[in-house]
């Protein structure tokens, strides 16, 4: 049999901007093991543009707040941290400050659930 070819399709948004901050608390076990998670308090997720900038807020994140990397794609933007509800949140709001005050970027509202 062919193997089936997938094709992926990414948009960019121009500019610099970060596209996502949103807080998992307590997320489902399903979930954190298709991540490859084994346990936490909270996901902290972003989308960020241009997407190498995850690698900043990655740096940015462990040295903000008690927090591990999850997932970082500097191919996608797409950033993941761990740890606790208020340590996460404190990471995702430090990465948008640094961001927009330092680097020009349009930040996000953080949101939760």
């Amino acid at each position: 049999m062919a193997e089936e070819k997938r094709r992926f399709i990414q948009e960019f948004v121009p500019g610099k901007q970060i596209t996502l901050s949103h807080v998992i608390a307590n997320p489902d076990r399903d979930l954190l093991e298709k991540l490859g998670i084994q346990e936490a308090g909270a996901l902290g997720i972003m989308t960020l543009t241009p997407s190498e900038t995850v690698i900043i807020a990655g740096d940015l994140a462990t040295k903000s707040a008690n927090v591990r990397i999850g997932f970082l794609d500097r191919f996608t933007g797409s950033f993941v941290i761990v740890g606790s509800v208020s340590e996460v949140e404190m990471a995702l709001i430090e990465i948008n400050r640094f961001l927009e005050k330092n680097l020009g970027y349009t930040g996000s509202k953080i949101t939760k659930s």
